[in-house]
C-alpha cells in the first residue's frame, strides 16, 4: 500500500507508532540484530510522519516525531535505568505514544469517518 493510498484512507497513524515501537523491539530481541529492529522502528516512523505532514502539517509532524523518539528513549530508561521488565517498559511507552498520537493526529480522522457513514 503506497503512502498516498494511506493518506486518502482513514488509516490510523497511531497504529504505525504502536507497530514501530513494539514490533521493532520484538524483531530486535527475537533476531538478536538490533539494526533490524531499528529498521522496523524507522520504517514505521517514516510512514507515520508522512501521514502527519499530509494530514496535520509540519508542526504536528515534528511534535509527534519527537514523541515517538522520546518513547523509544524512555523504554530504554525504564528497562535499563529503573529495572522494569523490557517488555513492560515497551508496552507502557507504546500505549502512551500511540494514545497521544491518536488524540493529536487520528481522532479527527475517525470522527469524520463515523459522521459521514450512512
Amino acid at each position: 500500500m503506497s503512502t498516498s493510498t494511506l493518506t486518502r484512507t482513514r488509516f490510523p497513524s497511531s497504529l504505525l507508532v504502536a507497530v514501530g515501537l513494539a514490533a521493532g523491539f520484538g524483531v530486535a530481541q527475537g533476531t538478536g540484530v538490533r539494526a533490524l529492529g531499528g529498521a522496523v522502528l524507522l520504517a514505521c516512523g517514516v510512514g507515520a510522519a508522512a501521514l502527519w505532514v499530509r494530514r496535520r502539517g509540519w508542526a504536528v509532524a515534528v511534535g509527534l516525531g519527537l514523541l515517538y523518539l522520546a518513547a523509544f528513549v524512555l523504554a530504554h530508561v525504564l528497562a535499563l535505568g529503573v529495572g522494569l521488565n523490557a517488555w513492560l517498559a515497551v508496552a507502557l511507552v507504546t500505549l502512551a505514544a500511540a494514545g497521544g498520537t491518536f488524540g493529536v493526529a487520528d481522532r479527527g480522522e475517525t470522527d469524520a469517518a463515523a459522521s459521514s457513514a450512512p
